[in-house]
């Protein structure tokens, strides 16, 4: 009988589990085809990718191209121009300018510094029908046109597949000829791509009959490779652009979605098991009752937290084991007695009597508890915490109370070890400090003395100099009087910076902006002349004297400007651009307290993460340097009541700017300023 009650149930159970196996198996297919059709998205899209940037590309090219012929030039000056061009431009292999109505005639030309000449080897004149054929396009669609690629032999068995670029030129509405750029397929694979979505893939220049034209990279597999294809729509032709991918390999989850969606499944199994469960459940509903209670009194027992109860007069009716344990007495002693109880220690029995009678008369304690001390039967004494509720009855009537007692013996020795720990961390933050103290010293130091340095290097080698004959006094005087006044500025920057770590107030006086910049201006003047930089100083005749820490200030001045020296290497920008100077200006600010100063160059410029960093301890983008400039340069301006804030220059760069009070001149009672001597 109990057989043949039991085998449906095992049935169904096995019907699921084969319905679940199903699901799961369907799941993690569609999940796996849903996986590829993403990759093939993906894929997809990269590939769309990779051809607008070629096509952004060849469009910046042309207008690179087109600011050769912007001012009429020589044909010498124009083949200097066109060679620096090629030399940025890797993925063009040779530049013509040709003549007016002759296509054929070609005035100058410039080739790729990075290989042999493409056209020495075969003569130019072979390739005609293409230039012919885009220059018609060009003249047609009156701006850049593009020929059919075609293969250009070369030395030694090899050869390159080439596209040619026709661009008509003007100059004050006439036709001043065309100008004839000759692409490397591969170069515009290598150059004008984004290497990051090369990663692992294979990419290539195809045909359109599927003719491989140029490849940049490829992969092995073969049928298992992903293929996506995009067009290079240009002006006059078409080429079409293959990027391959590797298929991921599939396992039992080939990605999150298939694990989540057997997870619900395995949960849906639980979920049927723990039904099961209740329904076994609701039949033993007697016997797991008094399972609970069981457990509920093995769960009082083994708590290590003190459990009390008494009634509303004071008389212990239930204690667990920890409280047993605490005061050191059995349950059978406890449980019955009343006030005063066993463990009070003789000295403070009135206090607690005190105590008891408060309570028993209907007034609460905080909920947080109230700290007491027992006193064991060995005579030992432990500090608990009392955290007592009042205990209601079914009928919500009180009943008594019910008390919750925790040791506080190891919390007071962790309170003591934290203790000795603050101790110890207090004097490690003193060394701290001296360590900061080392660092802003060492940094504010390197440019006084690299200034001495300079000096002394300088007239030594002006000393060394036979044929220069004998150096004039005063040229040695002058040089000794900067050496001295460096040395002398060393020394005010150690105590300014002693000062600034020990958060003492400084020095504050009326001080000129023009000297503050004269102040640090030769040393600016060396090393601008050194760079290739053209120093720009504007201060306005007009404006009023600041109240400021003279030595901090100059630094501040003097390590914005070697920043932006510094953000402009050698040849960027260019010293034909105009642009290689930095400007240091001062000028009333829009509130007439307060005194604006600007140091503005055109260097590289901040990246995100140098902006959100900026002014960081410790946060650099040199090689060699400590990240403490800019972190002392804020702090400075601040504690003279402004900030330092920051922005992009234009065209290309980045400007500093803060102010500094207006100084209060005083006068001499009829409302005239005083003019010190």
């Amino acid at each position: 009988m109990a057989r043949t009650v039991k085998s449906p149930r095992w049935l169904l159970w096995a019907v699921l589990l084969l319905l679940v196996g199903m699901l799961l198996t369907v799941l993690v297919f569609l999940a796996a085809e849903y996986e590829e059709a993403s990759d093939q998205a993906e894929l997809d899209q990269d590939a769309a990718a990779l051809a607008s940037d070629i096509r952004s590309a060849l469009l910046r090219n042309v207008q690179t191209l087109q600011s050769l012929h912007v001012t009429a030039l020589t044909p010498e000056v124009w083949a200097a121009r066109s060679a620096g061009v090629l030399a940025l431009h890797r993925e063009m292999v040779r530049i013509e300018w040709r003549a007016p109505g002759r296509q054929s005639d070609i005035r100058v030309h410039a080739e790729t510094p990075y290989q042999r000449p493409v056209f020495g080897f075969m003569s130019r004149s072979q390739s005609q029908p293409e230039v012919r054929l885009a220059c018609d396009n060009a003249q047609r669609l009156s701006g850049p046109a593009y020929s059919r690629s075609y293969f250009w032999p070369v030395r030694e068995g090899t050869g390159l597949e080439l596209i040619e670029m026709c661009l008509p030129l003007f100059q004050s509405g006439e036709p001043a000829g065309s100008l004839v750029a000759t692409y490397s397929l591969i170069g515009l694979l290598s150059e004008l791509t984004n290497r990051d979505l090369l990663r692992n893939r294979g990419l290539a220049f195809n045909d359109a009959d599927g003719t491989r034209l140029a490849v940049h990279s490829s992969l092995q597999g073969g049928r298992r490779n992903l293929r996506s294809v995009a067009v290079l729509d240009l002006p006059g032709h078409t080429l079409i652009l293959q990027l391959e991918a590797q298929r991921r390999a599939l396992g039992l989850f080939p990605n999150v979605l298939t694990a989540v969606v057997g997870a619900l499944c395995l949960a849906l199994l639980a979920v049927l098991a723990l039904l099961g469960r209740d329904i076994r459940r609701r039949q033993r509903a007697e016997q797991e009752l008094a399972d609970a209670l069981a457990f509920r009194k093995a769960m009082e027992d083994s708590l290590v937290t003190g459990l009390r109860a008494r009634d509303m007069s004071g008389r212990i009716t239930y204690v667990n084991p920890a409280f047993c344990q605490l005061v050191g007495r059995s349950s059978e002693e406890l449980v019955g007695t009343g006030l005063p109880a066993p463990w009070w220690p003789p000295d403070l029995v009135d206090e607690y009597q005190q105590r008891q009678a408060v309570r028993l008369a209907g007034k609460t304690l905080p909920r947080e508890g109230f700290e007491s001390v027992f006193q064991r039967t060995d005579g030992t004494r432990v500090p608990v915490l009392i955290i007592e509720a009042p205990l209601i009855d079914a009928q919500g009537q009180q009943t008594g109370y019910m008390s919750a007692v925790l040791d506080l013996t190891e919390q007071r020795r962790v309170e003591d070890l934290n203790r000795a720990s603050q101790e110890r961390l207090q004097a490690t933050a003193r060394l701290a400090t001296v360590g900061e103290m080392a660092s802003l010293i060492s940094h504010e130091l390197n440019q006084p003395l690299a200034a001495i340095a300079s000096y002394a290097n300088g007239t030594l080698n002006m000393l060394r100099d036979e044929t220069a004959g004998p150096l004039p006094p005063a040229d040695l005087r002058r040089v000794i009087e900067r050496v001295a006044e460096q040395a002398d500025r060393a020394g005010r920057v150690i105590k300014s910076v002693a000062d600034f770590v020990r958060r003492r107030d400084q020095v504050r006086e009326a001080v000129a902006p023009a000297s503050l910049v004269a102040a640090i201006q030769p040393l600016l003047a060396l090393q601008a002349k050194k760079d290739g930089i053209r120093l720009q100083v504007a201060i306005d005749p007009a404006v009023p004297a600041v109240q400021c820490d003279r030595t901090m200030i100059e630094q501040v001045l003097l390590n914005l400007a070697r920043n932006g020296m510094q953000a402009m290497p050698p040849g960027d920008p260019p010293m034909d651009s105009g642009l290689r100077r930095l400007r240091i200006a001062a000028g009333q600010d829009a509130d007439p307290a307060w005194v604006a100063f600007e140091v503005a160059d055109h260097g590289q410029g901040l990246s995100d993460e140098a902006q959100q960093h900026l002014g960081t301890p410790f946060f650099t983008t040199k090689a060699d340097g400590m990240g403490l400039g800019l972190s002392l340069c804020r702090t400075v301006i601040e504690q003279h009541g402004s900030g330092l804030s920051f922005e992009a220059a234009r065209p290309r760069g980045t400007t500093f700017r803060f102010r500094l009070p207006v100084a209060h001149r005083p006068t001499d009672g009829q409302g005239s300023p005083i003019i010190a001597p």
